[in-house]
């Protein structure tokens, strides 16, 4: 029994103390995970700070015995919100990104989250049951009988664990980068340039989800009631960022003259930060190029103006300086686009 104590605490805590840190690290994406989940705007940001320090001071306590089944109790309170959480969102048929481990990893909640924090619950659960006098073994007790050597032998062994764990993370990150640079490079080659479509045709249909997973749609039977600019963007795109700024304002400044909707691609969590540091909205994700091919763009940022009839109302254009000078002039001169 004792053993097993020690192995549930010790489960709980790699879960509790990953999740605290890789949420610190990610504070950006954490506020959006509350956001998303229905917190207010106003608490997102705190709570986005207070979860994961709330996390890692589970994971503190699940070490030392005398304060492992606090632990535990905290651990179970924390896991029983999350479910709560997650089966809200679900009864109003959303799906919000959960950022459990921050950028480490992330998905839409769902049955798949429910049934990994109800297990984490059960393990939280058998050391609660034990009572506040039996929760296992301590974890540090044995650290008090090293000597000085030893001692110095595992500070440096945890220390270089940490660096080639820190290395390899940074290298899968560099090669699923470099994985989809390299799938886009092979799409494109031994294609020849798309032709811009013409002025007048009737805009391509489409539904992509956004940040939030609904679904927003494009077709020729629900045309915008004004312009509509699409435009083409990357998270990883160099240029598309120094435009962000502008877009951000146009979108805020100038939504009574032009609507404008991000076409991107990526992980939603990047998307995410994106759409957060440039106050950005209506950014919807497609797959991977679908959206882009249908419209005849091979390249970020690009945009492509759709008519309030429903109809293109200009070539596709390319380039940061293209884009803004079309956007400006669409604010400035909009009658002339419908």
């Amino acid at each position: 029994m004792q053993v097993a104590l020690f192995v549930a605490r010790l489960v709980l805590f790699l879960v509790f103390a990953v999740a605290g840190v890789t949420k610190l690290a990610d504070r950006t994406g954490s506020k959006q995970a509350m956001a998303d989940f229905g917190v207010p705007t106003s608490l997102a940001a705190p709570l986005g700070v207070l979860l994961p320090l709330a996390e890692l001071a589970v994971a503190a306590s699940l070490i030392p015995s005398f304060t492992a089944w606090w632990g535990a109790v905290g651990a179970l309170v924390l896991l029983l919100l999350f479910v709560l959480g997650i089966s809200a969102n679900m009864v109003r048929g959303r799906r919000p990104h959960c950022r459990c481990f921050g950028q480490l990893h992330s998905e839409p909640a769902g049955w798949k989250t429910l049934v990994r924090n109800g297990l984490l619950g059960a393990v939280a659960v058998f050391v609660v049951w034990q009572g506040s006098g039996s929760a296992g073994p301590s974890a540090v007790g044995w650290v008090a009988a090293l000597s000085a050597a030893q001692a110095a032998a595992l500070i440096g062994g945890l220390a270089v664990a940490g660096v080639v764990g820190a290395q390899w993370w940074l290298l899968l990150n560099l090669l699923r980068r470099y994985g989809l640079l390299l799938r886009r490079v092979e799409a494109l080659e031994g294609v020849e340039p798309l032709e811009a479509l013409p002025v007048g045709e009737v805009a391509p249909d489409f539904e992509l989800p956004d940040l939030h997973s609904e679904a927003l749609f494009l077709n020729s039977s629900a045309a915008p009631e004004k312009p509509l600019m699409l435009l083409f963007v990357d998270p990883q795109c160099g240029p598309c960022k120094e435009l962000f700024p502008d877009v951000g304002h146009w979108q805020t400044e100038h939504s009574d003259k032009l609507s404008v909707a991000f076409v991107s691609r990526g992980e939603p969590e990047e998307n995410a930060t994106m759409a957060l540091e440039h106050d950005l909205t209506d950014v919807l994700l497609q797959q991977d190029w679908e959206v882009a091919d249908a419209y005849h763009v091979d390249g970020t940022p690009s945009a492509v103006l759709v008519r309030p009839d429903g109809t293109i109302g200009g070539s596709a254009l390319e380039g940061v300086h293209d884009v803004r000078d079309f956007l400006a002039r669409t604010v400035e001169e909009p009658a002339q686009l419908r």
